[in-house]
């Protein structure tokens, strides 16, 4: 019965404690999400299979190992979201926001799923902050993501230690030039290819470059290089941003190889690494892809975007062991010395929630002697705790005390929001 109750393979779960930093992390993204006036949108997890296939590529490692499809009760083959720009473009244009000379600044938050062998910072249910712009075709707005994801990182004090790459891949045209390029190269060289390569020579010669077969190092590296077939289009676009990224004096390298492993992008691509980690792990990555809302049928709509991964953060913030969490996880706890004074620490928490929403008020209902309670508030981590005992429900008193200096005071129950005004005005 054991294996019953655990998590499948890939997929963690993640307890109250655990919540506080996902907390933390969401609250710095919302924030700062407002601040460039970009709006939640919410779309579903499941999607049709189809509609990755054709947004994503056939060949691409996503769609042929990673997806989790399944058939419904109809047999309509559909899709675990694998990543989140396919399903809020589609979103966007059922919707019609999409129309045209629209603009939408567009973020959202959630689970994603691949079916990849689970490792350090690289999960089969994992979660993203998804940025999305749409209707914006100059490198104004490549400049003003790069400097929101700046912001959130900075705000997280992490800013330090992550590095920021970029890479111009140039037009669908551009790369149909660089692909029959590559088809000549690893022809030449085809029978030292892998099983997997070969295959790969035929239908998308890009994607031998995101082999991970060490033997095939060599020959990827001799490979012709994609900036050699980019358009003055843009290069021009991709000069602009780089001149936008130096004048404000935001660090990046330049880094030819990085291509993105999805084929919808074009033009502007990007991630920030961290060599925090054993191994180059991305914490957030995206680019331009202007062309994929017609692979839906729809017009021409350009777009740019990029997700950041929350668990990625996670593992980042705690390899450098920053606080991500408040001191105290209660910030009033409530006791009484005898259960029918009960209903009356219910009614003083209640008025203190009221005139304190974001507070953290626990009343301790397994009551019972008073030495064992206060054993147990700063066992929960509590900051101050309010006693009621008899004679503070005759004289209409309330006795506070504060656990981290070891203080205490006794005052009229009707000061008692005042009390504590002054005490979070002081000390928080």
């Amino acid at each position: 019965m054991n294996h019953i109750i655990q998590s499948v393979k890939g997929m963690h779960d993640y307890t109250p404690k655990k919540i506080l930093i996902w907390q933390y992390i969401e609250s710095i993204l919302k924030r700062n999400l407002t601040s460039y006036n970009y709006q939640e949108i919410r779309f579903p997890i499941i999607e049709r299979t189809e509609l990755f296939k054709y947004g994503i590529g056939n060949i691409t490692d996503i769609v042929e190992k990673e997806m989790y499809s399944f058939q419904d009760k109809k047999s309509n083959s559909l899709t675990l979201r694998p990543e989140g720009t396919i399903g809020c473009m589609r979103s966007c244009i059922k919707s019609g926001l999409l129309r045209k000379h629209s603009e939408q600044k567009l973020w959202y938050l959630g689970p994603m799923f691949r079916y990849e062998k689970p490792q350090f910072g690289r999960h089969r249910q994992f979660h993203q902050c998804g940025i999305e712009s749409f209707g914006f075709l100059d490198p104004s707005i490549d400049f003003e993501i790069i400097l929101l994801v700046q912001r959130i990182l900075k705000n997280l004090n992490i800013s330090r230690y992550v590095n920021l790459e970029l890479n111009t891949i140039g037009s669908i045209n551009d790369r149909m030039n660089y692909k029959k390029s590559l088809y000549l190269h690893f022809k030449k060289h085809e029978f030292l290819l892998d099983t997997d390569c070969k295959r790969r020579l035929y239908t998308n010669p890009l994607r031998i470059l995101d082999s991970k077969n060490n033997a095939m190092t060599e020959i990827i590296n001799t490979a012709p290089v994609l900036i050699n077939f980019v358009s003055d289009d843009s290069l021009e676009h991709f000069e602009k941003l780089c001149k936008f990224l130096k004048k404000i004096k935001i660090p990046y390298s330049i880094n030819y190889k990085l291509i993105r492993g999805l084929d919808y992008y074009n033009k502007t691509v990007f991630e920030w690494t961290s060599d925090k980690f054993t191994s180059k792990h991305a914490i957030c990555a995206g680019g331009r892809y202007d062309y994929l809302s017609q692979s839906f049928g729809a017009p021409f709509i350009p777009a740019i975007g990029c997700a950041i991964g929350i668990e990625r953060l996670i593992l980042l913030l705690e390899s450098l062991e920053k606080t991500w969490y408040p001191e105290n996880f209660i910030d009033i706890f409530v006791i009484f010395s005898h259960k029918n004074i009960e209903l009356y620490a219910i009614k003083l928490s209640e008025n203190i929630r009221t005139a304190f929403p974001c507070r953290r008020v626990q009343v301790n209902f397994s009551n019972g002697n008073i030495k064992k309670q206060f054993k147990k508030a700063n066992k929960l981590g509590a900051r101050i705790v309010l006693l009621i005992g008899t004679i503070e429900v005759q004289n209409k008193t309330v006795l506070m005390k504060d656990l981290k200096f070891n203080t205490q005071k006794t005052f009229l129950i009707i000061n008692v929001i005042q009390e504590l005004k002054w005490f979070f005005e002081k000390y928080f």
